[in-house]
């Protein structure tokens, strides 16, 4: 059947339907409710049975940074492995953090960050961004994102430069939402920087 043909269906399909005595409305079923889980409704799963079954997730790794927000002060950074990217209209991402962060607080009052998406070669420079307390920034050479002014730092492979969109509660951790600015990639063809059972790959 050519395209003539099909229109020519089509409308007879439309007329047919038109003509035919009205049917009964369909009952739209209710949405189920959604629930979270209560207080004592907790999974029999310990903590240490939960860290060893999720380290079979090889993850990505990244290091967010933040822009001092006082004059002279230092800027902000952490480690991160639950990074992703979360929707594209409009263009948004996510990342994971523990409520009693101390890099976090500084993050939240800058209102910004850039997630670095590190190489394969950067693990030391991972470790150095996973202490606390430390001056992480003493020997790392990095510029301004364009739209934030966070660390955009060397030799990674990404950057995503963000304004904080939302933030939600997940447990123990914060869910911060941020939609994206600026990014860029290297046009290199290096490989990433992986995190597999407590270890770098």
């Amino acid at each position: 059947m050519g395209h003539a043909g099909m229109a020519a269906a089509a409308v007879r399909y439309l007329r047919s339907v038109k003509a035919a005595p009205q049917r009964e409305p369909v009952e739209v079923l209710p949405r189920p409710e959604l629930r979270c889980v209560g207080e004592d409704e907790r999974a029999p799963v310990g903590q240490a049975e939960f860290r060893r079954v999720l380290g079979n997730f090889a993850t990505g790794v990244a290091v967010v940074t933040a822009p001092a927000t006082t004059i002279g002060g230092p800027p902000a950074g952490f480690a991160c492995q639950s990074f992703s990217s979360l929707s594209l209209d409009p263009p948004l991402v996510a990342f994971m953090v523990g409520r009693t962060s101390t890099t976090w607080p500084r993050i939240a009052r800058a209102g910004a960050f850039c997630v670095n998406v590190l190489s394969a070669g950067q693990g030391e420079l991972c470790r150095a961004f996973a202490v606390s307390g430390a001056d992480k920034f003493a020997g790392v050479t990095y510029d301004a994102a364009p739209v934030s002014g966070s660390p955009r730092l060397a030799g990674t492979l990404a950057w995503i430069d963000c304004t904080i969109h939302a933030v939600h509660t997940g447990g123990d951790h914060l869910i911060v939402v941020g939609r994206v600015e600026a990014l860029g990639a290297s046009d290199g063809d290096e490989a990433p920087l992986l995190f597999h059972k407590g270890r770098f790959l």
